[in-house]
């Protein structure tokens, strides 16, 4: 954990990064150390090119506020690091980042905890037309493709017939390797974010995404063109209520610590459905985890601040994060 007993620790923003969401983690590293400084910290920015610089960057360092996004940033290599260098560090556990990061571990972690998700199929990069075979016998289209190890929906792709799916999976495995294979879920989408405070997970308001597309996909996250973002989200107490307790399982299925962001969508029969877990979750001024905390009392200064006080480092953190996951089953 933060030592409490240094007035002014040592505080490194990790930005940049190598993973295809590097520009927005420019941005939310940029932001966070304005932040900080604003609020009277001793910080600095570490915009990196790629893990070599990672470990000078970190000379006399007493904290790492993590605002990578994507790849080893994101997927738990750069908190193990950070573990091994026994450096306190701001959102989830290596294992947490890994669980969310792989969306086909994801899945199996909610599926094992009853958490309702869409029907999906998993899709091997060397081996991809058993499970294109699968899907299509297994799901109603439309259909959504993603990239099991990217997040901002980045490659994710809505696919109208089989013979659209069989066509486009080659390319996309070659590029992005495994695939999930998900049911298009119509419907509202929310987002719940998590923020530790006092020690405890605790629920942001949630946040409604209205965009015009089916997906709110990485274009749309990246320009907000056509998006409007509703925060509280105007629905009944009792959904809010449903919502903040499915990013609450969601959360602790995968061991996560510190903080957390869960997108979900409602489906026609009214029932919420989990689509993804961000453990580093966007900290631009208009990404979600911001709006929710808004909502919730929490200036952009106040959240970063609220973050910083969840950094720890090793048996500090939850249990959950260093459990074994089953990792085994088919995907679906």
């Amino acid at each position: 954990m933060l030592d409490q007993r240094k007035p002014n620790p040592r505080i490194t923003v990790l930005a940049g990064g190598d993973s295809p969401e590097r520009d927005v983690s420019l941005i939310s590293g940029e932001t966070a150390y304005r932040a900080l400084l604003g609020r009277g910290h001793d910080a600095k920015l570490l915009v990196i090119e790629s893990l070599d610089d990672l470990v000078p960057g970190l000379a006399e360092t007493d904290v790492a506020f993590l605002c990578l996004h994507g790849g080893a940033g994101e997927d738990g290599t750069v908190q193990l690091l950070l573990e091994i260098l026994g450096i306190p560090y701001t959102g989830p556990g290596p294992l947490a980042c890994h669980r969310a990061m792989d969306k086909l571990i994801a899945r199996r972690c909610f599926a094992q905890n009853r958490i309702p998700i869409p029907m999906g199929f998993a899709i091997e990069a060397d081996a991809p037309d058993r499970g294109v075979e699968q899907a299509i016998a297994g799901l109603a289209f439309p259909a959504v493709v993603k990239p099991a190890n990217l997040g901002s929906s980045v490659g994710v792709r809505v696919v109208r017939n089989a013979e659209e799916l069989r066509e486009m999976v080659p390319g996309h495995a070659a590029k992005f390797g495994p695939l999930l294979v998900e049911e298009l879920v119509p419907g509202r989408e929310f987002t719940v974010g998590i923020l530790e405070v006092d020690g405890e997970p605790t629920p942001l308001p949630v946040v409604e995404v209205i965009h015009e597309n089916p997906l709110f996909d990485h274009d749309a996250k990246e320009t907000k063109v056509g998006c409007t973002f509703v925060c509280p989200a105007k629905i009944a107490a009792a959904l809010a209520k449903q919502a903040h307790a499915l990013a609450s399982r969601a959360h602790k299925a995968l061991g996560c610590s510190g903080y957390s962001r869960t997108d979900m969508r409602l489906d026609a029969e009214g029932k919420l459905r989990v689509l993804e877990l961000n453990a580093l979750p966007g900290m631009t001024p208009g990404s979600d985890l911001p709006r929710g905390a808004a909502a919730g009392g929490y200036d952009y200064a106040a959240l970063v601040e609220a973050m910083l006080a969840t950094a720890r480092c090793g048996a500090e953190r939850a249990s959950g994060d260093v459990e074994a996951v089953d990792e085994e089953g088919d995907g679906k």
